[in-house]
Parts: structure tokens; C-alpha cells; sequence
């Protein structure tokens, strides 16, 4: 998007002055490499529900009950355009560009391979991934934690549970990551669209020839309704597979551990107590969301002050939702001993994250491992950590160091 498509554009006329606060969803200069923390500060004088002028003009919610309320009413707002600013040919997704009812046979059809049991079953070959991974950098005392464990850990158990060929991790990760860095550039999202297509209809017929126990297997013989799936249908659901399974949990984890090589008293008692891991990766998910889901209005609709008309756009900033000072205590504090209690980090209703128990699992686990090995790690000093932010924000590097035994 040129400077120009990027520009205020003009206020709707039932939109009232109070209710407008220009942020460019893609690159506001006010975020930081916290990025969550520095969105939460950025935003911290507008309301509720407001308006930004920018990309194309939308609104955007981040309270915990104006989003509860956005995500749970399919009715006046719709998943099928998730693109802001509005494209001529939105991107289809399955199940994310249905609404309900139409999603459910297919969040069934994924839910065998995603339900806790499954997950229980996965979890040695996830902690094996895990024991390799960070084995590998243990005895260096320093390493860039995005490249050398989070964007491959996550990757690798999704590309072993979809039945993908290991060997091209790289190049199905470099996929991933342009095709999010191009969220506001409408003819290199086709592009790139088109390539992930390519690449899963690629992986449906090698699964038509040789079938096996693996996740795109499944979707080929799986039952909707009395029937199989078509491939464009498989298609459609693959492709968001692949873009959760590539950066979702990578970003999470990134940011989750950012803010661990700053805090070396977390450290110490993970390390002292392991027990206290499952609290840690918990409090991490709340507090470092990565995704923020857009809506189109689809009827009018008004919640507070806020006058919703048929056609535009708004985006669910959920990592705020889950930072709500009406909620939580100290919202913005890393609270090991915080009391569990429900977040938006995985959005919430028909539109549930698929993968959460998955996700959380793999942080889980990653930390189990990594304590073991590296009990104490910080940040490289005067380092930068590259972030991308929009719909789906990472955390691009982190350099960490640690001292090595011996």
C-alpha cells in the first residue's frame, strides 16, 4: 500500500469525533519489540470501540467485552471478508471464512486430530522435537531463539502431523512469513496465496497415491456430513493449517520468551519447580496474543456508543482484550501466580483456535526442556529484535546468550 491508499480518509458521518483515533494497524510508529505491551500503551486513551481514519478507515475494538460481544454475534458481523483494508477478492479460508452453522462440520472433521486426547497421545514425539532442538544450541551460550528453536520447533510438529515433507521447512516457512509481511499488498498476497495452494494441492495427490495416519490423509477421507470433502474444500482448510502451523505458535513462544530472558527470578523458580511451568506458559499466552481477527458488518448494529453500518470493516485487537484492566489486575504485569481465568488470546465462540490445546502444549513442553538445559539466559544487550505487526504479529529475532558450564 502506496502512502497515499495509506492516508486518512474521511470520517463517516454517524461516526462521532470523540470516537476517532487515527492507528495504522500495520505500522504505527508508537509499537515497539513489546510489541503487545507498547499496543496497550499506544491505545490506552481510546475508547473501547473506536475509529482510525487509516487503512482504508475501520474500527477497532479492544475491550474483553466489546470483542466477547463482536465474536459471539455472527449475525451483524461476519468472518467471510477478513481483509483490511476491504480486496475485490478476499481470501476464503476454512473454517475461518464461515459463519456458523456452516463451520461446524468442518472444526468436527479437524477436532479428532486436535482434541486434548490427541494431543496427549503426540506429546513424547513433541517433547522429542523439543530435547533435539534445544540440545543443538545448549552448549554454544548464545543463539538467535526465533531462528535456532521457534521458528522450528512449532513447524517441525505441524509439519509432522500434516504428513509434509521435513526437508523443506525452510522453504514453507519463508512462504509463511512473506505472505503475513504482505497482509496491505492485495496482488502479492495473491501471489503468494497461490504458492501455498500449490504447494498443499501438491501434497493432497501425493496423499491420494501413498495414504497414511497423518492430518491430510484424514482430511481426504474424513466424513462432512454424509460425504468427503472436495479438494478445493481441503484446500481451503489447508491452507489455514499452514499458516497457523507455520507462525501462530512460533510468535507466541518468541514473545513469551523475550520476556522471560528479562525476568532471571522467573527463571530460577521454573528451574527450582517445574510444576510451575504449565502457571508460566499460561500467563505467557495472555499475555503475548498474536492474532487479531477482522469482521465484517453484515447488519447494523450498535454496541455503546459505537453505530455499526452494513459494509465496514473492524478488527478484534484480542492480545488488548486479554489485557483489559476491567478484568484482569495489573493487566500488563507478568504474573506467575496470577489465578487462571479466561482470555481472548485463542478468541472465543464458533471461532475458537482449532490448535489451542496444541499450542499450548508446545510451549509447555518447549519450556520443560529448556530449563533443564539453559536454567538462566538473557537478552544480548543493545541487540534489536525485529517485529512485523498487522493481523498476525511475530517477533522476528532475539538474540539470547547464557553461560556455559565447564
Amino acid at each position: 500500500m502506496t502512502a497515499v491508499e495509506r492516508a486518512a480518509t474521511p470520517v463517516p458521518p454517524h461516526i462521532p469525533a470523540h470516537l476517532v483515533f487515527d492507528f495504522d494497524i500495520y505500522a504505527d510508529p508508537r509499537i515497539g519489540e513489546d510489541v503487545q505491551g507498547t499496543y496497550a500503551a499506544a491505545l490506552s486513551d481510546a475508547p473501547d470501540i473506536f475509529w482510525t481514519r487509516l487503512n482504508g478507515g475501520h474500527w477497532i475494538v479492544k475491550s474483553f467485552d466489546a470483542i466477547s460481544q463482536v465474536v459471539l454475534d455472527p449475525e451483524h458481523f461476519s468472518v467471510r471478508e477478513m481483509q483490511i483494508p476491504r480486496v475485490e477478492n478476499p481470501p476464503f479460508f476454512i473454517p475461518l471464512s464461515l459463519d456458523p452453522p456452516e463451520n461446524l462440520p468442518y472444526r468436527r472433521a479437524m477436532m479428532p486430530m486436535f482434541g486434548p486426547a490427541a494431543i496427549k497421545a503426540l506429546e513424547p514425539r513433541i517433547r522429542e522435537w523439543a530435547v533435539e532442538l534445544v540440545d543443538a544450541v545448549a552448549t554454544k551460550g548464545a543463539c538467535d531463539f526465533q531462528a535456532d528453536l521457534a521458528k522450528l520447533f512449532p513447524v517441525s510438529v505441524f509439519m509432522e502431523l500434516m504428513g509434509m515433507d521435513l526437508s523443506r521447512l525452510q522453504d514453507f516457512r519463508a512462504l509463511a512469513e512473506a505472505f503475513f509481511s504482505a497482509q496491505n499488498d492485495e496482488a502479492e498476497m495473491g501471489r503468494l496465496s497461490a504458492a501455498i495452494l500449490g504447494e498443499m494441492k501438491a501434497l493432497i495427490e501425493a496423499k491420494k497415491a501413498a495414504p497414511d495416519d497423518k492430518l491430510m490423509s484424514h482430511f481426504i477421507t474424513v466424513d462432512i456430513d454424509g460425504r468427503r470433502m472436495s479438494d478445493d474444500e481441503i484446500l481451503a482448510m489447508s491452507f489455514v493449517l499452514f499458516l497457523g502451523g507455520m507462525d501462530t505458535v512460533t510468535n507466541v513462544t518468541g514473545f513469551a520468551f523475550q520476556q522471560l530472558a528479562q525476568m532471571p527470578e522467573v527463571q530460577a523458580r521454573l528451574a527450582a519447580d517445574p510444576s510451575l511451568i504449565p502457571a508460566f506458559a499460561d500467563e505467557a499466552v495472555r499475555l503475548y496474543g498474536v492474532v487479531n481477527t477482522p469482521r465484517l458488518v453484515v447488519r447494523d448494529q450498535e454496541i455503546g456508543e459505537a453505530k455499526f453500518r452494513e459494509g465496514e470493516m473492524l478488527l478484534n485487537i484480542l492480545c488488548l482484550g486479554s489485557r483489559d484492566p476491567a478484568k484482569f489486575e495489573a493487566p500488563n504485569l507478568f504474573d506467575l501466580d496470577r489465578r487462571k481465568t479466561a482470555h481472548l488470546t485463542f478468541s472465543s465462540g464458533p471461532h475458537l483456535c482449532v490448535g489451542h490445546v496444541l499450542g499450548r502444549a508446545e510451549l509447555r513442553i518447549l519450556t520443560e526442556e529448556w530449563v533443564k538445559r539453559i536454567p538462566r539466559f538473557r537478552a544480548v544487550p543493545d541487540e534489536k529484535h525485529g517485529f512485523r505487526i498487522g493481523t498476525v504479529m511475530a517477533l522476528e529475532s532475539l538474540p539470547i546468550e547464557w553461560d556455559v558450564a565447564g
